[in-house]
């Protein structure tokens, strides 16, 4: 017994802890965005292609590098016929070189605009995250905000029951009314108490969703800035481009980049050109022998060579037969390029489909939503006139039941009709890329 009141004791201090927060849906989706794992690795891929196209720039600008050779070779080399010995104990030679790709089939350039294209690509990639992300968002607030909104119906429904169940039993212990009647609005009240705590715990449910979608503590009490979910139709539902989407762009970059690969893969059999230039320096290399004096005697002699140069040179290397293998594998780069315009045809029609799904559910969710305020003011005028009627004995209990159920349906549907209509609005506006 006592862990246990150790444990509502702790779970009791972390939500005391956790910091009360007041949100619209612009707040939420600014704290989504800064949560976002997702979004945050496509910010890094972002970066990554920003690094891959200046590694990419690098291939037009010469190459400079050094080279060192430190050497040691034993046993002497002889040359008995020259009387001479070579020492190579300790050689050395170092040098600089740079070199300058002049042509090399196109590649250069064709790597150049693929790195190009991955650049847009990651950044539509990103802007399809951030759709997705802020969608996510604006519908989890506005269905807790529907959610909280039915609360506040409820407790208002729950209301109507008391003060029936109140006048109920002051007539019932008057002798002005049936002990059946008691029963049938007791019965009806623990209905609407049972209906509130569901709502209630829906409404938990949401907001600990919405916490995960923050990535703040599920603890954190949150409160909406608003009261009831708004309205807005947009203007022409019909007026979009489909090439806004960045799905769109992203398989237009796709074929994009396959046409390029066909160039680079063409370029692996077609001439390359370069020009290097280099200084090289070399010493420690000993001779050692007998040489001839002027009289005509042989004397002992010792040289240490040491020298350095430069030198100039271009490089042409010309593929001339490989048996096909580069005609084959260009034709297959190029069925690439072709599946890739079959996938882009192909999703441009699901793409088209998904937006013309979307303005129809706005155009049924408005009509839905117009039918559901005409109920609810019916629901509301019949509601009043009712019980009105009532106080007065001009009509039954059960009258005055049914008309508070209906009023507790018409106005759960209008709340439903107004947070649906919203969320096809979401769902439009991602799908035409203006969200």
């Amino acid at each position: 017994m006592l862990k246990k009141y150790i444990l509502a004791a702790a779970v009791l201090t972390t939500a005391a802890a956790a910091q009360a927060l007041t949100l619209d849906v612009k707040s939420c989706v600014e704290m989504a965005v800064k949560a976002s794992e997702n979004l945050k690795s496509a910010d890094n891929s972002v970066e990554q292609a920003r690094l891959q196209k200046e590694v990419a720039h690098t291939a037009y600008l010469p190459n400079l590098s050094g080279n060192g050779v430190l050497a040691w070779s034993l046993p002497d080399s002889k040359y008995e016929d020259m009387g001479m010995t070579l020492q190579m104990r300790g050689v050395y030679m170092a040098g600089l070189s740079i070199t300058q790709p002049i042509y090399a089939g196109g590649r250069i350039v064709a790597a150049n605009k693929m790195a190009s294209i991955g650049k847009i690509a990651a950044a539509e990639q990103r802007r399809l995250t951030y759709d997705k992300l802020k969608a996510d968002a604006e519908t989890s607030y506005w269905t807790y905000v529907a959610v909280l909104e039915k609360v506040e119906m409820m407790k208002s429904y729950k209301a109507l029951v008391d003060t029936a169940y109140a006048r109920t039993k002051t007539a019932v212990d008057a002798g002005m009314a049936k002990r059946n009647d008691l029963l049938r609005v007791e019965a009806r009240r623990s209905q609407v108490e049972y209906q509130l705590a569901q709502v209630e715990s829906g409404a938990d449910l949401c907001r600990m969703s919405l916490c995960a979608l923050l990535n703040i503590d599920d603890a954190t009490p949150i409160t909406p800035a608003d009261e009831s979910v708004p309205v807005e139709i947009p203007a022409g539902l019909g007026d979009y481009n489909l090439n806004d989407r960045p799905e769109m762009q992203l398989l237009d970059a796709d074929i994009r980049i396959k046409e390029e690969q066909v160039k680079i893969t063409r370029a692996d059999y077609l001439p390359t050109l370069g020009a290097s230039a280099g200084w090289t320096a070399y010493g420690n290399m000993k001779i050692k022998g007998m040489t001839q004096a002027p009289d005509g005697s042989y004397v002992p002699m010792s040289q240490n060579i040491h020298d350095n140069g430069f030198n100039i040179m271009l490089s042409l290397q010309v593929p001339i037969f490989h048996w096909g293998e580069g005609v084959k594998k260009v034709r297959a780069a190029k069925i690439d390029v072709e599946n890739a315009r079959l996938s882009l045809d192909y999703n441009r029609r699901m793409l088209n489909l998904e937006v013309q799904q979307a303005i129809s559910n706005v155009v049924t969710g408005e009509g839905l939503l117009r039918s559901a305020e005409v109920a609810m003011k019916q629901a509301q005028a019949s509601l009043d006139e009712t019980t009105q009627s009532y106080r007065l004995g001009m009509c039954t209990l059960t009258d005055m039941l049914d008309a508070q159920s209906q009023w507790h349906t018409s106005r759960s549907n209008l709340i439903e009709a107004q947070t649906q209509l919203r969320i096809y609005v979401i769902d439009y506006q991602r799908a035409t890329a203006t969200i």
